[in-house]
């Protein structure tokens, strides 16, 4: 692939993380489209998209549609939607994405190219409880994909209207570890658009480290209705997402990607970030579906493709899971 110019970018998933990228690119002169649907796309179409940030409202004109044909090829597609959506929008993104079209997958959990060209004894395994019958992996063939991690809290308002809470970290590599040319391209430009970006030689790690905290505190507080510091302030409870913890570190240092912390070393990670409800927690109190399968399911499977037991992984998926299908927010049986 030539190196793009990312003039034309289309965002897939136009809420709190992907509105809030898509409004500092269309502000640093990006021809801006969103593919949405509903009432997001009636107030996009209406109002455009609004981002409240540091005691100011920015707005910025977009084109906006439900068709990805109406839209058309793209230079740069951000999809920024929770993992449950990722197989009806592949389903929908074909139209979008030309030969040298890049697609940015900033999203929470392992993702399905995770192992392309990377994993050691495990490198190119699919990972069925992402991506079963294969479907994303053809919408969205490896070679376009450069990985993303987002070190942010955003927040929707209102169809159409985020605000920015705190963090402007985006982390961006090449699924292969390649320092490209299109990558270097990319970092450029997400800085220049006001984003504290760096660009890493190893997105899988980062992708992991990010999931060492998400997967354990997320589901909890998923189940308990706790926030982040009466997660970590019960003793019984630290110590069982410490357990987790300790074997999702040793499948990373299986496949490559040792993390060099220990548990309590990241919980003084999230006791910084104070008392804050997580996004798994929001969507069950919204009533949407949970990123059980990239968070905790993806890790568990990883223990059984590099020969690691998980029985607290797989206790912690087990009560998260019957929690989440007594609400009807896992519908997988």
């Amino acid at each position: 692939m030539s190196t793009p110019s990312f003039h034309k970018i289309a965002i897939v998933g136009a809420g709190a993380i992907g509105g809030w990228m898509g409004v500092h690119l269309a502000r640093h002169g990006a021809q801006l489209s969103v593919l949405a649907r509903g009432d997001t796309l009636a107030a996009l179409q209406h109002n455009g998209l609004r981002l409240h940030q540091g005691g100011e409202m920015h707005s910025v004109a977009v084109k906006a549609s439900n068709d990805a044909a109406v839209l058309g090829v793209q230079d740069l597609v951000v999809i920024s939607v929770k993992a449950p959506a990722m197989a009806s929008v592949a389903a929908q993104v074909g139209p979008l994405i030309g030969p040298n079209t890049v697609v940015l997958t900033a999203m929470n959990g392992v993702p399905w190219w995770f192992l392309q060209g990377f994993g050691g004894p495990v490198a190119d395994r699919a990972l069925q409880c992402v991506d079963p019958d294969g479907a994303i992996a053809r919408a969205l063939p490896s070679p376009h994909i450069i990985g993303c991690v987002v070190h942010a809290s955003c927040s929707v308002d209102a169809p159409g209207v985020v605000r920015h809470h705190f963090g402007d970290g985006l982390i961006v590599g090449e699924p292969s570890g390649q320092d490209t040319p299109r990558v270097q391209a990319l970092h450029a430009l997400l800085k220049q658009a006001g984003f504290n970006a760096t660009q890493s030689p190893q997105i899988q790690k980062d992708i992991w480290y990010k999931l060492w905290g998400n997967m354990t505190i997320n589901p909890i507080s998923a189940i308990t209705g706790a926030t982040t510091d009466r997660i970590l302030d019960d003793d019984l409870v630290r110590q069982f997402v410490s357990s987790v913890m300790l074997e999702a570190k040793t499948i990373g240092e299986k496949i490559g990607i040792p993390i060099a912390q220990q548990p309590d070393d990241r919980h003084a990670v999230t006791r910084k970030l104070g008392a804050f409800r997580t996004s798994m927690l929001q969507d069950v109190a919204a009533g949407k579906p949970v990123e059980l399968d990239a968070l905790v399911t993806a890790v568990r499977e990883l223990g059984q493709l590099t020969q690691v037991n998980t029985p607290m992984t797989d206790a912690l998926l087990g009560l998260s899971r019957l929690h989440a299908k007594g609400l009807g927010l896992y519908p997988k049986q």
